[in-house]
């Protein structure tokens, strides 16, 4: 990878988190957004970057937002707070497993739930929705946010369907098809 490339990327990836910090909710949304659009960046900037080559440091750069949402997180209290930092605690052991083995499959077995619920937890204090936290409630949203997540990480790490491509052609075949060109 093009180191210039690497530090552009970096450093957007970066200033896009902090904006949660001041909007929990709109700046959740902008980080994720913003880690998604990372390749689509590092393939502008580094021409032939592949995927398989970014997951380490996408990894690293993962943390920025990460805890940025932790530090909103420890602002809510009782179940808002405790599954938050539950969920980021979980997310750090298959961070530190995928560290030491290099084995993506342990991202599959540690989803990234924490960013979903945050995102729950941070829209609805947004609109000023406080729910009763109730079993039921909570087993809900975490069972819809695992499944999301499963889904994911399981095609990003599990069957890899993003690696070997080109993420400009993405683009360009998704445009050719949507216009019919």
């Amino acid at each position: 990878m093009d180191p210039t490339a690497v530090l552009i990327t970096g450093a957007v990836r970066i200033v896009g988190s902090l904006p949660v910090l001041r909007w929990p909710f709109a700046g959740g949304v902008l980080a994720i957004l913003v880690d998604l659009s990372d390749l689509l960046l590092l393939g502008l900037l580094s021409p032939g970057f592949r995927v398989e080559e970014y997951q380490v440091f996408d990894k690293y750069l993962d943390q920025v937002y990460m805890v940025a949402f932790l530090i909103v997180a420890l602002r809510w209290s009782g179940t808002e707070r405790a599954i938050a930092v539950g969920l980021f605690a979980f997310r750090m052991v298959g961070f530190v497993l995928f560290e030491i083995t290099g084995e993506r499959l342990v991202l599959v077995a540690f989803p990234n739930v924490f960013e979903l619920w945050f995102l729950v937890v941070a829209g609805l204090h947004a609109r000023d929705v406080a729910p009763a936290w109730t079993r039921t409630r909570v087993i809900a949203v975490l069972g819809v946010a695992l499944l999301v997540k499963e889904v994911q990480e399981w095609a990003i790490h599990g069957a890899r369907l993003f690696d070997g491509i080109y993420a400009l052609d993405v683009v360009r075949d998704a445009w050719n098809w949507l216009t019919g060109g």
